[in-house]
């Protein structure tokens, strides 16, 4: 079960540029299994805040966009490793059955994600580590709030195939 770490981190941005810098400040916080859920309206800020993500971690900020025509971007470093993934899913149905489709969550295992309109079968699938909330205030200025998630070893017992055969799977959660 995860549980949040401390109360809420809020922050007041007035510009693109200011939840950018923000946004590439919470970057240096991440690693690669961290899963970042971007929570806000259609237009609040959601993309703003995966391209500052991107830019923190290293990627060429300029190529961030909403993922939400071909649901998964990949942003690479200038030496050409992964560096962050942006999952929209604002397109797709809450179901277990089309995230499986998208090979989720291993298609995006070994770098940090950020997720667009997270729904329950994305919680289930991929926990997050860090809930941003990104509201519109007075003259289009946004408060963006920010949950982390502590991290949690659990075990999970897989029932045997074979008589005599019994899987235990050890993972790391966040």
């Amino acid at each position: 079960m995860r549980r949040e770490t401390e109360r809420p981190e809020e922050f007041f941005s007035t510009s693109e540029a200011e939840t950018e810098s923000f946004a590439g400040r919470l970057a240096h916080e991440l690693d690669s299994e961290d899963v970042v859920y971007l929570i806000g309206d259609l237009g609040a800020g959601k993309t703003v805040f995966a391209r500052g993500l991107a830019a923190g971690l290293g990627a060429v900020a300029r190529e961030v966009a909403s993922p939400t025509f071909a649901l998964l971007h990949e942003y690479a470093a200038p030496g050409g490793a992964i560096v962050m993934r942006h999952l929209d899913l604002y397109r797709l149905a809450d179901r277990a059955e089309d995230l499986e489709v998208l090979g989720l969550p291993a298609a995006v295992a070994g770098a940090p994600i950020a997720v667009e309109w997270p729904g329950a079968a994305i919680r289930a699938a991929l926990a997050p580590t860090r809930e941003v909330e990104i509201d519109q205030v007075d003259r289009g200025d946004r408060r963006i709030r920010v949950r982390r998630r502590s991290r949690e070893v659990t075990m999970t017992a897989e029932m045997p195939n074979e008589p005599g055969r019994a899987a235990a799977n050890l993972r790391k959660r966040r």
